[in-house]
């Protein structure tokens, strides 16, 4: 930083709703997207919902001249959909999968199949080490009943976790992404208490855009507007937040979000406005303490509200477990009673076949459908029980070491 002691870092960040064979006018938006990021000439571009590998080669092709590097993180079935394009090189990167994400048939929300995940870019700019994280976290779908609560918080944890052990190297952290969580929600002020990381909205000098900076808003043509009745302005679920970890300070000068179409045209860049910020990142005389969970100053009662939503979830998945094990047992149990009926027709114990031969087999087959079903059905809730109780205890270990020492954190 020799000459200039304040590096001005301006990060992008958008969910681009580019769901191939689904998302409307996806080809079309993509390359609105890399128009504008080839005009705006960002430093750092954080990316979610680039579901198809062809869109992010699109990008790659066009922004290359402008953002020499980039990186694509794959994971699930369809991929993660995140991605990163970058002015500085990318030193190294790290993907971390979120161990709960919805239910296998929940298929026409579909967050299963993605393998939702927690990406990682180092970055180097003028002698300062960039950790940049960028994310997407399991969607809501509804406020009044949200079944998806423990595993968004089981998402949020980790993604805490995964910061606080992985940044203790860097200098500065940054963290976009699609949180899925309204700012006061329960996994965000647990994200942002147990990593002091900080919101750019809320800390921004000067801030244009969507009131109150929603990113989901009724002006854009491809919300759902029935979603966002209770919302009348929308809500923000996308987010910058930042923090630094060093001898540094690091300041949001300008927030800025997209406001529904795109300059020029009658469609939006996506069903999400874009989140801009511009950082200044200084060298301060002498190293900073560490302010990991400073940024909430009640956290131990942000863990225990997280905890006993988790608690909760965990009741719901082992009373799942329960009733897909017992389905198993019944289904196998009919398939003991047709084994043994067929084998007391063929060694004569029964005067004849006590059902007709088309039934018996539908009933055969339906019995071995449900129990395949069943057994699948039992293990991953087996496992959904096993990942909560593991986020709980580990709550109930941060819980008891905020209450013992809560000047270490």
């Amino acid at each position: 930083m020799e000459g200039d002691p304040t590096l001005r870092l301006r990060v992008f960040n958008l969910n681009c709703w580019a769901i191939r064979y689904l998302s409307q006018q996806r080809q079309e938006r993509i390359r609105l997207i890399g128009d504008m990021l080839r005009k705006e000439g960002f430093d750092l571009v954080l990316l979610q919902e680039v579901w198809s590998e062809q869109d992010y080669s699109n990008l790659k092709a066009k922004l290359g001249g402008c953002y020499p590097f980039s990186y694509y993180f794959r994971s699930g079935v369809i991929g993660s959909g995140l991605c990163v394009f970058s002015r500085f090189p990318i030193l190294d990167t790290l993907l971390y999968q979120y161990s709960l994400n919805g239910y296998p048939y929940m298929l026409q929300h579909g967050d299963w199949f993605c393998g939702k995940s927690v990406g990682l870019v180092v970055i180097k700019i003028s002698g300062i080490v960039f950790n940049v994280y960028v994310t997407h976290l399991h969607a809501e779908y509804c406020r009044e009943k949200d079944a998806y609560l423990p595993h968004r918080l089981v998402q949020a944890w980790e993604l805490a976790q995964f910061i606080r052990h992985t940044s203790k190297a860097a200098d500065v952290v940054l963290l976009g992404g699609d949180l899925n969580m309204h700012p006061e929600d329960v996994g965000i002020r647990l994200l942002r208490g147990w990593t002091g990381l900080r919101d750019a909205f809320a800390e921004a000098a000067r801030f244009e855009g969507c009131e109150d900076g929603c990113t989901l808003i009724p002006n854009n043509c491809f919300t759902v507007k029935s979603e966002l009745l209770p919302f009348p302005l929308g809500i923000r679920i996308d987010y910058i937040l930042y923090k630094a970890v060093s001898s540094f300070t690091v300041k949001c000068e300008e927030m800025k979000t997209t406001t529904g179409t795109a300059p020029g045209t009658d469609i939006p860049f996506s069903d999400h406005e874009a989140v801009m910020a511009t950082l200044h990142i200084r060298r301060q005389g002498q190293a900073a303490a560490a302010n990991l969970g400073t940024a909430e100053p009640m956290l131990a009662d942000v863990v225990t509200e997280a905890r006993t939503e988790v608690g909760v979830g965990l009741g719901a998945a082992r009373r799942q477990r329960y009733s897909t094990g017992r389905m198993a047992v019944l289904a196998l149990l009919l398939l003991l009673l047709q084994a043994a009926a067929a084998l007391g027709t063929l060694v004569g114990l029964t005067a004849g076949q006590p059902f007709p031969k088309l039934s018996f087999s539908l009933l055969a087959f339906l019995a071995i459908g449900v129990l395949l079903l069943a057994t699948g059905l039992h293990l991953f809730h087996t496992i959904e029980v096993k990942m909560l109780q593991g986020t709980e205890e580990q709550m109930r270990m941060a819980l008891r070491a905020l209450q013992e020492h809560p000047s270490d954190r």
